[in-house]
């Protein structure tokens, strides 16, 4: 379990679950890394306040101290998942995306990266169901849930704030056509202010409304294709292949969705797949999980097919031998525990 909990970048958001970015807190918990308090305005508040939430709670209804905040980190992320899974089961049945909804949802929980997400401390599968949460309110017209959602999806990662920018398409497409709005589209405008809330507690706290931009080397956002350069310090190499099936499949993907009778699942996915191929990071796989369920959508038949089945367990072992390869590897090296307490 400590190689689990020691998982990047599970313990980094202990430090403002516990501090709540108050750079003197932050410096009290003598962190052994040479990180400046600045820093952990690049993971936003969502999960660190359910994080915070949940140790309270297990501290004062279970009795439970010992390796609280870290057994809140990765519990946080296990409650996400089982919601994810069971509301997409559930969004899959009541828009009738595909005959076999429980196949469907099961392969969702086995995209390799996925697996690995899913098993920290990391706030993926948090925002992955605040963005499908979202996007049904959206296509139910219940805009102001819509925007309640995804202004907290924006509260847990800043490409939430890319729901704004599809559902805007939506609305733009729906004028053309109809020549109408609605002042119940205003709903959506809940979403930017959920970042900027977001914002102004960091103004209030480190006295710097965009410190989120000050944070170090966070903004990954460069040029088309900008990932194929070994000598940036978030590639670091040119074994890269693999990036160009995930451009693949994630492409095809808002091409197969593009008369989807749900615009918001195109919009949002051409948005967020056009954002990607600007991204100067070697994890393009976390970072463009959030398409991941509308991949299976685009393409239920394959992922539901018997040829699929077939081969999907045939490489199972492969994608839990990967995610415990992958475990293993990608930790932060902590030798005090201290600060994580």
């Amino acid at each position: 379990m400590l190689t689990i909990y020691k998982h990047y970048d599970g313990p980094l958001y202990i430090v403002p679950a516990k501090t709540f970015y108050d750079p003197g807190k932050i410096r009290q918990l003598k962190l052994e890394t040479t990180l400046n308090p600045n820093y952990f305005a690049a993971h936003l508040p969502l999960y660190p306040v359910l994080i915070r939430a949940v140790r309270e709670i297990i501290g004062v209804i279970g009795g439970i101290k010992e390796l609280a905040y870290l057994k809140s980190m990765i519990g946080v992320n296990l409650l996400a998942t089982i919601g994810l899974v069971l509301f997409f089961y559930y969004l899959l049945k009541k828009f009738k995306l595909t005959k076999n909804p429980l196949m469907l949802a099961s392969v969702f929980l086995f995209l390799p990266r996925f697996l690995v997400v899913r098993s920290v401390g990391a706030p993926e599968s948090l925002f992955i169901l605040l963005i499908l949460l979202s996007l049904y309110f959206f296509e139910k017209e219940k805009f102001w849930l819509a925007g309640l959602f995804g202004g907290l999806s924006a509260m847990t990662k800043t490409p939430g704030i890319l729901l704004f920018a599809g559902y805007g398409l939506v609305f733009l497409e729906r004028w053309l056509k109809e020549k109408k709005v609605s002042w119940h589209w205003l709903g959506i405008l809940l979403i930017p202010l959920g970042l900027l809330g977001v914002f102004g507690l960091y103004g209030k706290q480190y006295g710097d409304f965009f410190a989120y931009f000050h944070s170090g080397d966070n903004i990954h956002l460069v040029f088309p294709f900008s990932v194929f350069n070994f000598q940036k310090p978030w590639v670091g190499t040119a074994w890269l292949e693999d990036i160009i099936f995930y451009y693949f499949i994630y492409g095809l993907t808002i091409i197969y969705l593009k008369n989807i009778k749900y615009r918001s699942f195109f919009y949002f996915g051409l948005v967020f797949f056009t954002a990607t191929l600007f991204l100067q990071h070697r994890d393009i796989s976390r970072y463009s999980l959030a398409l991941w369920p509308l991949a299976l959508i685009a393409f239920e038949k394959f992922f539901t097919s018997k040829k699929f089945l077939i081969i999907f367990i045939i490489l199972l072992p492969a994608i839990f031998l990967y995610a415990w390869n992958f475990l293993l590897y990608n930790v932060m090296p902590i030798s005090d525990w201290s600060a994580f307490l």
